[in-house]
């Protein structure tokens, strides 16, 4: 019994694990594996426009406010409404088009997986194999 009891609390600790992390994801195609964290700023602040091959990058994010975004560009130094205030004035100046935001981490998955270039960010549980992971970053803890 006391067998069981632990093996469920692993169970249960794992699922906890997979909803706590945060995956970077991007189509399959895209030739990186891994962004540091530099990097992903760079990208999803509309700096880097292209992938190594060419290939245009396709920025998407999440619609409104949500713990999942929240952590996320906390994680990157940053606000989600200082990245939105980025990509206004990029807007205003002729730099670039804001990302396109999704109403759910699943339309993100979808939309990565059929779109060239495309990278996004979803909780480690949503992503399944039609996109690739480039990097996993932890949710803060409160």
């Amino acid at each position: 019994m006391k067998i069981l009891i632990i093996l469920l609390l692993l169970i249960i600790a794992g699922a906890t694990d997979a909803f706590s992390q945060v995956a970077v994801i991007a189509h399959r195609a895209v030739q990186a594996d891994t962004l540091t964290q530099s990097q992903l700023l760079d990208y999803f602040t509309g700096d880097i426009k292209s992938w190594a091959d060419k290939t245009p990058v396709v920025v998407l994010d999440l619609k409104g406010q949500s713990e999942i975004k929240d952590s996320f560009y906390k994680r990157l130094g940053i606000t989600s409404s200082r990245i939105k205030s980025i990509w206004l004035k990029k807007l205003l100046l002729g730099e670039g088009d804001a990302p396109e935001a999704l109403k759910s981490e699943d339309d993100v998955v979808k939309r990565v997986a059929s779109t060239p270039g495309a990278i996004g960010y979803v909780s480690r549980s949503k992503v399944n194999s039609e996109v690739k992971i480039l990097r996993i970053v932890e949710k803060e803890k409160l």
